[in-house]
């Protein structure tokens, strides 16, 4: 019975130490201009609590492999263009859930759509869907506002799906080129997985911004 009860306890503890590897908890985070700071890692899913956030002009925060990544900041200095990007790495933006108070806001960028699916031999996807983002600003410090972008105070979210830039004609050429390059036997050999993307577009995400 005691060892019965001491490997559940280690099943137990193993699973409360991986749950926390989920998590990430930074008193101080600050991006330098055209810096980026990147999270990456095994887990689809990633929740980060940030004290103070700031982020300089053309600064970026990237979520790479990720499909889920709830935010949270307390103490927020955006300065002018910056980005906060997600993709879950097969071309689909990033689901965001972000909760945020702005001591300072410029121009903030949040990027979850999804992207496309070239048909040029290195991407092993089709075109992404968008993601979805729900963004809540604390009322009591700067309001963002989603109407101007020449104005202060300035978010904008996209969560567009993938496909919609591509060009036909180029993807076409493209497609063609690939094909008249392969080996004898293999025509296909040199697209990625042997496999020409639908030129369909994948399916746009939503968004939401409101005050608490």
């Amino acid at each position: 019975m005691k060892m019965f009860v001491a490997v559940i306890l280690l099943v137990v503890s193993g699973a409360a130490f991986a749950q926390e590897t989920n998590t990430i908890r930074i008193p101080k985070l600050e991006i330098n201009k055209n810096k980026k700071e990147v999270f990456t890692g095994r887990d689809s899913s990633l929740t980060v609590y940030i004290d103070t956030l700031i982020m300089k002009d053309k600064s970026q925060l990237v979520f790479f492999g990720k499909k889920d990544v709830d935010l949270r900041v307390a103490h927020a200095e955006i300065g002018k263009r910056a980005y906060i990007f997600g993709t879950d790495g097969k071309n689909n933006g990033t689901d965001f859930q972000i909760d945020m108070r702005f001591e300072k806001l410029g121009m903030l960028y949040v990027l979850a759509g999804g992207q496309d699916a070239n048909n040029n031999g290195s991407r092993t996807f089709p075109n992404g869907d968008g993601g979805n983002v729900a963004f809540t600003y604390d009322t009591a410090g700067v309001v963002p506002q989603t109407n101007d972008k020449k104005s202060p105070h300035y978010l904008q979210i996209d969560t567009r799906a993938g496909g919609y830039r591509v060009n036909p004609q180029n993807d076409l050429r493209n497609i063609y080129s690939l094909i008249n390059m392969g080996s004898a036997g293999r025509p296909l050999g040199n697209l990625a997985q042997g496999t020409v993307y639908s030129g369909s577009p994948g399916k746009d995400g939503k968004s939401t911004v409101e005050g608490r």
